[in-house]
């Protein structure tokens, strides 16, 4: 057993204790026995808490489900620690240094720079393919081709909605039908893009208002 002392309030270097030592041999064999992939989908969930803890403005439950997203990072921290891999200590160097690195006014002397340019030089980006690239495939695809339009600057252009529309009106085979809708979507984010409105926030919008319309149609007042 850990010998670990119950406390009124417990810190940052507790949790690492903590996860640790569930992860050990000694500890909990459900813990013990994950993977990065066994848990990868409950790091999605506990990121999109957090924002739900935000979009409700609720210092409680934002609380909580930071928690839980630190117990993430700490988590995964931990598996590569047993694999001799790298540290917490290691990840929280990590992104020290990049920030340290993308404020060269503040902590070097130099002059503000534009963000994305810095990312740039600190990746070692050279084309708009490579920079396209580094958009992450795990994101929502809204999201993701939100980021495609902001990062390529509108050259090449994404598809035009109504061809998009038209395209798919017209496709008969679910393939090709599929590949339509697809472009429809990209066409329509990009659309959204060069107004200044967000997909994603407008589609969660839509969903909430087809969910208050299920509701009235069900309600006999």
């Amino acid at each position: 057993m850990l010998n670990f002392k119950e406390k009124e309030h417990y810190n940052y270097a507790d949790l690492v204790a903590l996860v640790s030592f569930l992860r050990s041999e000694h500890g909990c064999q459900w813990d013990h026995a994950q993977t990065h992939a066994s848990i990868r989908r409950n790091f999605l969930e506990e990121a999109y808490e957090v924002c739900e803890g935000i979009d409700l403005d609720d210092p409680a439950v934002l609380k909580e489900e930071l928690g839980d997203v630190l117990l993430q990072v700490v988590f995964h921290a931990d598996i590569e620690r047993e694999r001799g891999r790298f540290t917490v200590d290691d990840v929280c160097d990590k992104v020290c240094k990049k920030l340290i690195f993308r404020h060269p006014h503040l902590f070097s002397g130099g002059e503000a720079q534009d963000w994305d340019e810095l990312k740039k030089k600190e990746k070692g980006v050279r084309s708009k393919s490579m920079l396209l690239d580094g958009v992450a495939k795990s994101l929502p695809a809204l999201i993701r081709a939100e980021k495609l339009r902001e990062k390529s600057g509108g050259e090449p252009p994404f598809p035009d909605a109504e061809q998009a529309l038209a395209a798919y009106r017209a496709s008969e085979a679910s393939e090709d039908a599929a590949n339509a809708l697809g472009d429809l979507l990209l066409a329509v984010v990009g659309s959204a893009t060069e107004r200044a409105l967000d997909s994603e926030t407008a589609l969660h919008r839509a969903c909430d208002r087809f969910i208050q319309s299920v509701s009235k149609s069900e309600d006999p007042s």
